[in-house]
């Protein structure tokens, strides 16, 4: 059963200004990302590409999950992968699962998509 729904589009040209102004270690990446998603960002050549999406992605689920729960989550507990068959995941981390669980959702499908300046992401609670 469907219990959510989240979708959230992103900037990437705003995305790419933060990073002019702050470089990648600055306060916005330390604040929006986990360690591990600034980790596998710094293998990437569009960084800014890379950055929108997975900060539409936290959008995403957060807007998917957080109107079940009765707390709000930190983003950074938010952190989206690649399966080894190069499909978008939102890991559920041991951050995330109590909210998970308190919502009573088992999955979050995820798509993610760029075009032009846009970066998107899509959740399905269920």
């Amino acid at each position: 059963m469907i219990k959510g729904i989240g979708l959230d589009m992103c900037s990437i040209s705003r995305v790419q200004s933060i990073l002019d102004r702050e470089g990648p270690d600055g306060a916005f990446f330390r604040r929006a990302f986990s360690d591990a998603e600034r980790e596998e960002a710094s293998l990437r050549h569009d960084l800014a590409a890379f950055y929108a999406a997975r900060f539409a992605v936290k959008e995403a689920v957060f807007k998917a999950v957080a109107p079940l729960t009765e707390k709000g989550f930190d983003l950074r507990i938010v952190e989206s992968v690649h399966r080894p068959d190069g499909s978008p995941a939102v890991r559920v981390t041991e951050k995330l699962a109590p909210y998970l669980k308190e919502a009573d959702i088992g999955t979050l499908h995820l798509s993610i998509t760029t075009e032009g300046d846009y970066a998107a992401a899509m959740v399905v609670a269920e």
